[in-house]
């Protein structure tokens, strides 16, 4: 029960503290799969900042607008799968990062 909380927390830490919380969790969890997902989800913060930043310099030529649009949306859409998720104490690895730990 305490597993399901702390995943809730750690996803939707990208709306408050997308840094501080999962590495709060990280060291300070004895369970493995808490800090799998807390390296997931600052693994996970880490490249969007770098695709929509990416995608921003593009965007003044118009190339990135459309990456922009997408990163954004993903930025948001995905912490919230993963709260639902974490709600029904379902297995879920974030995109991109997922494999990667």
């Amino acid at each position: 029960m305490e597993d399901k909380w702390s995943k809730v927390i750690i996803h939707a830490s990208a709306f408050f503290a997308p840094v501080l919380v999962p590495i709060l969790f990280f060291l300070i969890s004895t369970d493995s799969e808490i800090k799998r997902l807390s390296i997931q989800a600052l693994l996970f913060q880490a490249v969007m900042w770098v695709l929509v930043g990416i995608s921003g310099f593009f965007s003044v030529i118009l190339i990135g607008l459309p990456f922009l649009i997408v990163f954004a949306i993903m930025g948001i859409v995905v912490p919230i799968i993963g709260i639902v998720k974490a709600i029904n104490e379902t297995q879920w690895d974030y995109p991109i990062v997922g494999r990667w730990v």
